[in-house]
C-alpha cells in the first residue's frame, strides 16, 4: 500500500481521522512515552489543577495528525520533515478528537508538501493548530 505521490496531490486536498480518548489510551501512552505527569494519570492531583480533571497528553492528541499523514494524506510511504504545534485547549477522557490535514502548498523543487494540521473535539473546539512539512511517497503501486 502506497499513499498519494506528489504529482497526485492538490492544494485543498483534505483527510480526517477521529478517535474517542479512553482512560486506557491515556495510561498506555503514559507507559509508552514515559510521561507520567500526574495531570494525566492521577485524578486526585488533577482535581487541584486549572483543568479540574485529568487531561490527555498533548502529544497523544497530536499523534492523530501523524495517523492521517502516515495512513491517508499523503499516506503510506510519506516521510515527516517537520511539525509545528500550538496546543489551544485540553482533551479530556471521553472526548472525541478529529485530526484534520489539508494540503496548503506544493513545493516543486524539493517535491515536498506543506500541510495545515488541526485537531478539534466533538463540540468543534479547536484543540491543536499546526503545520507540517512532508515528503510524499516517490513511487506508486502498480
Amino acid at each position: 500500500m502506497i499513499g498519494k505521490p506528489y504529482a497526485r496531490l492538490e492544494v485543498g486536498d483534505t483527510s480526517e481521522f477521529s478517535k474517542t480518548i479512553s482512560e486506557a489510551d491515556v495510561y498506555m501512552y503514559a507507559g509508552i512515552s514515559g510521561d507520567l505527569n500526574p495531570a494525566h494519570i492521577n485524578e486526585a492531583y488533577a482535581q487541584g489543577t486549572f483543568f479540574k480533571h485529568r487531561i490527555a497528553h498533548g502529544m497523544l492528541t497530536a499523534s492523530f495528525i501523524s495517523a492521517v499523514i502516515g495512513m491517508q494524506l499523503p499516506g503510506p510511504g510519506t516521510i515527516y520533515m517537520s511539525q509545528k504545534l500550538n496546543f489551544l485547549a485540553p482533551v479530556r477522557i471521553g472526548d472525541t478528537v478529529t485530526a484534520r490535514v489539508e494540503v496548503v502548498e506544493k513545493i516543486d523543487d524539493k517535491k515536498r508538501v506543506r500541510l495545515a494540521t488541526n485537531c478539534y473535539n466533538q463540540d468543534g473546539t479547536q484543540l491543536i493548530s499546526g503545520e507540517a512539512m512532508v515528503s510524499p511517497p516517490r513511487v506508486t503501486a502498480g
